[in-house]
């Protein structure tokens, strides 16, 4: 009888997941399409139930081989954040570790081993190259920049400053210059003449790298002697320039070499600064030139239409402004400078004084309070003190009257004043003609014609 093992299923109509309970190591398989997994009966609780069921094979429990994948895909935990159950997944820079060289059987000796140029071929990039010393390599970038646009030509021998005839050997820029030599000509009359010129013993002829018909736009040479030329770059600046047609400019490109120190200036290695007179009026502050105008070596003056007096002294600056003491201006005094620091107003007003009217105040004896006595005075004082009354005990008394009666008393005439003088009744008998509207008399007739009747009676 052949051998056989059974296990436990679920069909595949039941559901997914793990039975419920399993003996300690029974297995069971589920063919549910999704699930399709082992499950193994792990561990005894001691009443014939293992304490765990766990997956040990199949779908989503391990991975199949048969399965195909992405390229370039790895079984592999999350590529950042929190730990997870590995997938399949891109592989990402971080999945590379870091190796060094010495970590690589032979790899520095194989590597060195290969010359440069057997490394890539000549159109593969190289970045990140900075030369700093002749044998080091550039980059096609690094030359670009560093050219700035020129065509650089073979140096010249010496470069002309004049009009010269195109044959012959010649001395040029004070220099001999024999035949197959080099020579940068740039002042032609005819400036399409101009150019790099091999000298022959008859007539010269153009050099190979600066031909007729080549374009000389930016062509740039270094000469190399000569009292003027010497150590000097030019480069041609004419845009459309074709050798032997079009007229041809060449300018100063380069001449640190030929610099040199003039009349006010030092120069050391590369720097120029400028060579100071000692106390001269020109110094140095934070870098830039200032004007100390407190020097003492000036030289010259100052015109007087630039600001100056044009002089060296006190009185000739006062002839050369036209300023003459005693006419034009006053001459230093101690009163003056004391006058100078008059109140406001007093300067003026004082100038305002006549020699007649200061002399009063030299004379005058009396003193700010006897001054003030005349405050108010507006004519001669004795003529005002004839035009005053006389000082009196009446006038006295009057000067007491109430309020308007001194205005009453004013308005009395004479007559009216001799009737007051005469008058011997009293205030209670005045009184009594308070009221009255006409002659008392004739009142008192009409009063008695109006009461003719006393007592039946009649008058």
């Amino acid at each position: 009888m052949t051998n056989t093992i059974r296990i436990k299923k679920r069909a595949s109509t039941g559901s997914a997941g793990a039975p419920t309970t399993l003996a300690p190591s029974e297995l069971a398989f589920n063919e549910n399409v999704s699930d399709l997994k082992l499950y193994y009966g792990f561990g005894d609780t001691g009443n014939g139930q293992a304490s765990s069921i766990i997956a040990i094979g199949g779908s989503g429990a391990f991975f199949n081989k048969t399965d195909t994948r992405t390229p370039n895909t790895i079984l592999s935990g999350p590529t950042s954040g929190s730990a997870a159950a590995p997938t399949f997944r891109s592989l990402v820079a971080a999945d590379i570790p870091s190796i060094t060289a010495d970590k690589v059987s032979n790899f520095t000796g194989t590597v060195t081993a290969f010359r440069l140029d057997q490394l890539a071929s000549a159109t593969n990039p190289v970045s990140g190259v900075t030369p700093t010393t002749d044998a080091h390599f550039a980059t096609k970038g690094y030359v670009d920049s560093q050219s700035e646009g020129l065509d650089v030509k073979q140096s010249c021998k010496v470069a002309t400053t004049v009009n010269i005839t195109l044959s012959g050997t010649q001395t040029i820029d004070a220099i001999a210059v024999s035949a197959d030599e080099r020579v940068l000509v740039k002042n032609q009359s005819t400036a399409s003449e101009n150019g790099i010129y091999l000298c022959k013993a008859s007539s010269w002829v153009r050099s190979d790298d600066l031909a007729t018909g080549s374009n000389a736009a930016g062509a740039f040479t270094f000469v190399e002697q000569g009292d003027t030329n010497a150590d000097i770059g030019f480069v041609c600046t004419t845009d459309t320039a074709t050798v032997g047609t079009n007229n041809l400019s060449f300018s100063t490109f380069s001449s640190s070499g030929n610099v040199t120190a003039g009349n006010g200036l030092d120069k050391s290695g590369n720097t120029l600064s400028v060579d100071l007179k000692a106390n001269g009026g020109l110094v140095i502050e934070s870098t830039e030139v200032a004007v100390d105008l407190a020097a003492s070596s000036i030289t010259g003056t100052l015109a007087v239409g630039d600001g100056g007096t044009g002089s060296t002294s006190a009185s000739a600056a006062r002839t050369a402004l036209g300023l003459a003491i005693g006419s034009d201006i006053v001459a230093y005094a101690a009163d003056l400078n004391t006058l100078s620091s008059c109140q406001s107003g007093a300067a003026a007003a004082l100038a305002l004084l006549t020699s007649t009217e200061v002399g009063i105040l030299d004379g005058a004896t009396l003193n700010t309070t006897e001054l003030n006595y005349v405050d108010g005075v507006t004519s001669a004082i004795q003529t005002q003190l004839d035009a005053k009354q006389a000082s009196d005990a009446d006038l006295t008394a009057l000067s007491s009257c109430q309020t308007g009666a001194a205005a009453a008393l004013a308005l009395l005439t004479s007559t009216e004043v001799a009737i007051l003088d005469g008058a011997t009744l009293s205030t209670t008998e005045l009184n009594y003609v308070d009221g009255v509207t006409s002659a008392i008399q004739t009142q008192l007739d009409t009063k008695l014609t109006a009461n003719s009747t006393l007592d039946g009676g009649t008058f």
